[in-house]
């Protein structure tokens, strides 16, 4: 099947995508940075639209914004010092293509890092039977759109598969439990649970009905309003040279 994002582009998923910061989402990567030319690149044109109001909106100057695919990118051979696919690879049905792809255009001694989150590995409390239902919907719905949602155990093998004979293989956590973090997390999750491109995959393929959609969007508010709400989100990650 053609590859496709799960969450879609629904205001609650790029909420989520906003938060994200090099500290937060970036960390094992800093140390490998200088300053230079940053290109990034999406395969949704109004998502790089978006990127891009952003960029003049802030003034930035080295950084440039293009429509592009994983598989087949618009940069010639050895052209950048690093790529970096942060929550990429989950959602592509041919992970160690695209992993090949960024190798191609990454100079000799250059690097390819990628960072994603293994669902499988998710853990909370309180043990609600609302958020054990959205765990095991979201992990079809994941896999019944493309990719696997468990990728971060998986990228040390992709990148060994895709060629790479130096790897740094690393994990880090999100780790949500501040009222102010069960807030946003919580009401996140509560809206894409309804409203999102999520949503319509559940239904539309009878993963479950909209009833079940209630009760998981319910739960996560639930969650965040409880003063002991915790859930810790488990990341792998890589750098991979040669």
């Amino acid at each position: 099947m053609p590859d496709a994002y799960t969450h879609g582009h629904h205001e609650s998923v790029l909420r989520s995508h906003r938060w994200r910061t090099a500290e937060n989402s970036a960390a094992y990567l800093l140390p490998e940075l200088a300053p230079g030319r940053v290109r990034g690149v999406d395969a949704s044109a109004d998502v790089v639209a978006q990127a891009d109001a952003d960029r003049v909106a802030s003034g930035a100057e080295n950084v440039e914004f293009a429509v592009d695919d994983a598989y087949s990118l618009s940069s010639p051979d050895d052209a950048w010092d690093v790529v970096h696919a942060h929550q990429v690879l989950q959602h592509l049905g041919r992970p160690v293509d695209a992993l090949r792809e960024f190798r191609r255009v990454v100079r000799p001694g250059g690097v390819v890092a990628a960072r994603d989150v293994d669902y499988e590995g998710v853990i909370w409390w309180p043990l609600l039977p609302g958020l054990a239902e959205w765990l095991e919907v979201y992990l079809a719905a994941h896999r019944a759109t493309s990719g696997e949602p468990a990728a971060g155990r998986r990228l040390k093998a992709w990148v060994h598969e895709a060629g790479f004979d130096d790897v740094r293989s690393t994990a880090s956590v999100w780790l949500f439990e501040t009222p102010e973090d069960r807030a946003w997390w919580g009401g996140m999750w509560a809206d894409r649970a309804l409203h999102s491109a999520f949503a319509e995959t559940v239904v539309g393929r009878g993963i479950a009905d909209r009833a079940a959609l209630e009760r998981i969007s319910a739960a996560w508010r639930e969650w965040a309003e409880h003063p002991d709400g915790w859930v810790l989100l488990p990341h792998g990650e890589i750098l991979a040279r040669g």
